[in-house]
């Protein structure tokens, strides 16, 4: 079972065929570029995500003050 790692240029000239054969050629473009947008999406959700979180844990790490 192949790793990630270890995709050479056979398997992905496989996908690209399949996906050739699948999509056709004048939506091929379209579909990458569809896929692309989505992927950058999740990538800044995923950040702002962890950026909103960090600056929860900076209130979690403030000192303690008793009220009296």
């Amino acid at each position: 079972m192949p790793f990630a790692g270890n995709i050479g240029i056979g398997e992905i000239a496989i996908v690209l065929v399949i996906a050739l054969i699948v999509i056709g050629p004048k939506k091929l473009p379209d579909a990458a570029r569809a896929l692309g947008r989505g992927m950058r999406e999740f990538k800044t959700s995923i950040a702002g995500a962890t950026s909103s979180r960090h600056e929860d844990d900076e209130d979690f790490d403030a000192p303690l003050t008793r009220a009296k």
